[in-house]
């Protein structure tokens, strides 16, 4: 599932940066489906970027990066 997701971001990044709307659009809808379709089994700081359409965390999130900046959500337990 999760190997799906990062094959579907990368898929959908590109589509964004050659401009394809077509391909956006179905790229969109895959990750919306493959989302829904996992989300018993996903990590919910994954499922929170791709709800947030944090494309880029959420890649950054399946490689095991480390250290993916806080957004506009200030992330979980931030502030405590």
């Amino acid at each position: 599932m999760e190997q799906a997701i990062k094959d579907s971001l990368v898929e959908l990044m590109d589509a964004i940066k050659q401009s394809d709307g077509e391909r956006i659009a179905m790229g969109l809808k895959r990750l919306d489906d493959l989302r829904e379709a996992g989300r018993d089994v996903l990590h919910p700081q994954l499922i929170h970027f791709l709800e947030g359409r944090s494309y880029a965390k959420a890649v950054a999130f399946l490689g095991g990066e480390g250290g993916i900046p806080v957004g506009s959500c200030r992330g979980k337990g931030a502030g405590r």
